[in-house]
Parts: C-alpha cells; structure tokens; sequence
C-alpha cells in the first residue's frame, strides 16, 4: 500500500505553506484528530483499532503510528498491550490553558494591528460572514470548524512563529473541551458579537482596542466552556 497520499497539508489549507504529500500515518491522524475533537471518539472510551482498520482501509502499521501522534498531543493515552483510549477532558487544565490563551491573545491583536495587510483584513471579514450563515442555520459542526480558521489564520498574520506554534498546540485542547461542553447556542451569539468587535477594532488598526476584544474573547469563551464541563 502507498504510504503517501495526495492531501494538502494542514499549513496549506491556510495558504501559509507549499502542497506536499502527507504519508498515510499523518492522514490517518488527522481523520482522527478530528474524531477526538469533535466528540466521535468520547472520552475515556477505548479505541477499537480493528474497527478504525476497516473503517480507514488502512493496516494496523499506520494506525498506530498515528495514534503514537496523537498521544504526543494529549488526545489519546497509549495503553500497554491495551491498544489505546482517549484521553478525559480535565477541567482544572482546561482553566489553565484558558490564562494563557488569554494572554496569547491579546499579544497576538497587538502584532495584527501592526501586521496584517488590507488584503488580510479582508479574507477575515469574508470568515467572519461565512461563519454567521452556519450560526443563523445552527450548523453546529461547521460554525466551530470555522471559527477555528479563523482562529488560526489570526494567529498567523500575527506573524509570530512561536505565537503560532503555542497557540496551534494549545487549540488543540482547548476545541475538544468546547465540544465536550456543549456549549449553548446563546453563547454562540454572544461569541458572534465578540467577533465583530475584533474585526472592528483590526479594521481601525487599533491594537489597544484588538488586544483588548481578543483577551475577552477567549476570556469569556473559557468561562462558557468551564461552565459547560461543570453541568455535563
């Protein structure tokens, strides 16, 4: 079986980054990721390495290359001649990876009002829209994806390297948690109106004003979440 595949990496979808062939293993994972993150694969729940076989078509050898990944990233715990499970959402760390994305993020408005281009601004705006038409169709799945893009791609105009890489392994966590919270469609129009003041504010290149929507952003979105793992 080829172990490479015609998939853009993860850094090209954002247009950060050249194509390049992903190997099996990092397919693998990312399909994955996403079923950890988006609550597939539960917490605490073990992996059925026979069943994700057959559902990837995939041997054994790229599976558990894959889940030796996402072990490295917390999502899955490598269990000993177990095979492996998903790793639980522990509230306390949760709390603390919310302080510092707090503080990344009011870094990161700081650096956009400097850095980001006209053009920039711009493909943040169409996002931004995007993500309210899955918001108003209560697209649940489709509107945190996108929120997440947005995330991102904020992070990456930024122009910070190490912002990026802190922020991108932080997200991580911190997007299995708002799933598992299940936060209520109330927050998501209070999480809608937050945005808006961010792009505002990158709009007038005020970096005070960005730094300061984008720490309460994430401030209040880590309460919601905090709230929501607490009433599971």
């Amino acid at each position: 079986m080829d172990d490479t595949a015609d998939v853009k990496a993860p850094e090209a979808l954002a247009g950060s980054a050249p194509l390049r062939r992903l190997s099996l293993y990092e397919v693998v994972a990312e399909q994955l990721r996403e079923m950890v993150l988006e609550g597939e694969l539960t917490p605490g729940s073990r992996i059925s390495e026979k069943r994700l076989c057959e559902s990837f078509e995939v041997s054994r050898t790229p599976l558990r290359e894959a889940l030796k990944v996402l072990a490295n990233e917390g999502l899955v715990e490598l269990l000993p001649n177990r095979g492996a499970k998903v790793t639980e959402v522990d509230p306390r760390e949760v709390a603390d990876l919310f302080e510092v994305m707090v503080e990344l993020e009011a870094l990161s408005g700081h650096l956009l009002a400097r850095r980001a281009s006209d053009a920039e601004i711009a493909e943040l705006r169409a996002l931004h829209h995007q993500m309210l038409d899955h918001y108003r169709r209560q697209e649940r799945v489709e509107y945190f994806r996108l929120n997440q893009r947005i995330h991102r791609r904020l992070a990456e105009i930024s122009g910070n390297g190490v912002l990026l890489e802190l922020e991108t392994t932080l997200n991580l966590k911190i997007t299995r948690a708002r799933y598992a919270a299940n936060m209520k469609l109330g927050r998501w129009d209070e999480s809608a109106r937050e945005h808006e003041r961010i792009l505002d504010a990158l709009e007038r290149r005020d970096g005070e004003a960005l730094a300061n929507a984008m720490r309460d952003h994430m401030r209040y979105t880590g309460d919601a979440v905090l709230e929501g793992l607490a009433t599971r």
